[in-house]
């Protein structure tokens, strides 16, 4: 699953050739330190439009994190944000181009840049409102900018109430965990639980179910999850327990071996989680697979397994903890779709309805699960470095590896890190919300 490429590209004979001759020399991008992870480093440059709401906000939760708030006009900086929330005209957002016109030039290699604005509805006017859906456009093309040098850009938009929880979303997008997230919009809003918990390890005493969590992205939630401090109940296949309880083992988890898509499989998953104890922090649904096949040449058995695994039982597992207390007061779902559910894709019409589906159950489950105390979101991976996309034929993979912003494909880990942060408690104010793991892939951009 090397990327033979990037390391290439990162080698010293390899940086002299690829300049050279002119191709495409991608960044290996920062990632977490598993060892001390959610550690914020490097310097930060704040501006700010007239009338903005957040500033102070931004200020004072920054202080104490290890990043370096930059007073003067410096040459260089790590991280920008800009708080663009004031911006209500075409003559405001001169300011946006004189902050960034000066400084992203300069800014350093695998750096972050966060505009933060505020969710239309909760804008003073149409006139306010129409200028911050602005901020879209303008963060996707900057992201497209920067992201030759393993940079990020992305959006947070600060929905009523939403002030009080805007602390996660930034650390996040400064840290390591965000290092493939590029172009994406977060949004906040009132927090619907407590968000008291420690940044290093938020996940202490919880216990959280991963599905399909015996390989690939699900074992690297699994391994992150546990990072942050998580007891992970990891559900798989039958066939695959002796992976599934070798790896849980390691990670000082429980394993329980369960096709999810059996009659009663919603079920057995909640008794057994209410045998270990009355709460359950949340519930990861991880577990898909591919059937690809033209539609006109696809079998219905075909059609009909995908759904199952993909949708079937996402839905009834949802609906059967929704049925008990378990997840009240602070739970957390997370949904796995894809950018195929997003951008579709040839010889994948179950797949990506499936996809598209689960982002259909993340937005109208939202408000439901708000009203509970409950946050549910998705993520939407793009290429990931995994078993799976390791059997693509070479030039096909490497098509999609370089189809991205950052020119590379993501790994297992970028994928657990933006779960891990919808996981946090401190992510109580992000609701509803679909984030594409992507590197900002041109497809469906």
């Amino acid at each position: 699953m090397s990327d033979v490429y990037l390391d290439l590209a990162n080698s010293g004979i390899g940086k002299k050739v690829f300049s050279a001759l002119g191709l495409p020399e991608p960044v290996a991008l920062v990632r977490e330190d598993p060892q001390a992870p959610h550690q914020l480093s490097g310097s930060l440059l704040l501006g700010t439009s007239t009338g903005a709401r957040f500033t102070d906000i931004i200020t004072s939760l920054l202080q104490d994190t290890g990043v370096a708030m930059l007073r003067d006009a410096p040459m260089s900086a790590r991280h920008l944000i800009f708080d663009a929330s004031g911006i209500a005209t075409a003559d405001d957002s001169t300011q946006l181009y004189e902050f960034f016109h000066q400084y992203i030039a300069n800014l350093d290699t695998c750096g972050r840049v966060i505009v933060v604005g505020l969710q239309p509805s909760s804008a003073d006017n149409p006139e306010h409102a129409s200028l911050q859906r602005g901020l879209h456009g303008f963060v996707k093309s900057l992201a497209k900018e920067i992201g030759r040098k393993g940079a990020t850009a992305n959006l947070l938009l600060v929905g009523s109430g939403g002030e009080i929880a805007i602390a996660a979303p930034i650390r996040f997008l400064l840290s390591g965990g965000s290092a493939f997230m590029n172009a994406q919009v977060l949004t906040t809003a009132r927090a619907v639980a407590s968000m008291d918990a420690d940044w290093q390890r938020p996940l202490q005493d919880k216990t959280v179910v991963v599905t399909g969590a015996a390989r690939g992205i699900g074992l690297a939630i699994a391994e992150v999850l546990t990072r942050d401090g998580a007891r992970v109940i990891g559900v798989d296949v039958p066939q695959a327990e002796d992976e599934l309880r070798s790896n849980m083992d390691r990670l000082k988890g429980l394993s329980l071996p369960l096709d999810i898509t059996i009659e009663g499989a919603d079920v057995k998953l909640c008794d057994y989680c209410l045998s270990l104890a009355p709460t359950l922090h949340g519930v990861v649904h991880n577990a898909g697979v591919t059937r690809d096949k033209m539609l006109s040449r696809m079998s219905e058995q075909q059609w009909t397994m995908l759904m199952q695994v993909n949708l079937g039982a996402v839905q009834r597992i949802n609906a059967a903890l929704l049925a008990t207390d378990l997840l009240d007061d602070g739970g957390k779902i997370v949904g796995v779709a894809s950018i195929s559910g997003i951008a579709g894709n040839i010889g994948q019409t179950n797949y990506a309805f499936s996809k598209a589906a689960v982002i259909g159950v993340v937005e109208n489950l939202a408000p439901l699960c708000a009203a509970r105390g409950i946050t549910i979101n998705a993520v939407a991976p793009g290429f990931i470095e995994t078993q799976m996309t390791a059997a693509i034929p070479f030039v096909t993979r490497q098509i999609g590896r370089r189809l991205s912003s950052l020119g590379q494909g993501g790994m297992p880990v970028d994928v657990a890190e933006v779960i891990g942060l919808f996981v946090s408690p401190q992510a109580s104010g992000i609701n509803g919300n679909v984030v594409r793991v992507c590197g900002q892939s041109l497809l469906g951009a």
